[in-house]
Order: C-alpha cells, then sequence, then structure tokens
C-alpha cells in the first residue's frame, strides 16, 4: 500500500476542541480528515458521569465538517463553556 493510501486510511486530524464549564469537561469535537470525506467525532460528558459519544458525523469535506464544528462551539459558548483548541 502506498504512503499515502495509508495516510487516507489512517486519517488526518484537521483540529480537536475541547469544552469546559466551570472546570468540568463538557465535550470533546474531533474533526478527521481521510481525503475521500471527513468524520467528526464526539465525546459528551454528561453531570451524573460517564461518556456518551454522539455521531461520528461523515461529510463530504472540511469546509462542511468545519461548519458543522464552528456552530457546535457557538452554540456550546453561548451556553456558558470556554471552548480550547488542543
Amino acid at each position: 500500500m502506498s504512503l499515502l493510501r495509508q495516510q487516507q486510511a489512517a486519517g488526518r486530524e484537521l483540529f480537536m476542541r475541547h469544552a469546559k464549564r466551570e472546570g468540568r469537561s463538557v465535550a470533546k469535537i474531533r474533526a478527521v480528515d481521510y481525503g475521500d470525506s471527513c468524520v467528526v467525532e464526539t465525546e459528551v460528558f454528561p453531570v451524573q458521569g460517564g461518556t456518551v459519544q454522539p455521531g461520528p458525523y461523515t461529510f463530504a469535506d472540511a469546509h462542511q465538517a468545519t461548519a458543522f464544528v464552528t456552530e457546535a462551539v457557538e452554540s456550546l459558548m453561548y451556553l456558558g463553556c470556554d471552548v480550547y483548541a488542543e
């Protein structure tokens, strides 16, 4: 398998966002580019504990995935979360 094919199969992380509220993790959002699609993976940390992993959400390209994450981050900020790039 060529190096390019291996990289596409593994995906390339575009970015990771980590939302916290009052010092407690609320959510992590990660975008991964696979070349022919872009996937957004999420982890949500409910107040009662545990982890929920909604998605993954698949988009045709990085532009669409970025628009989705931008809207999610804006919503989290509106709800009082601090959002960090990781």
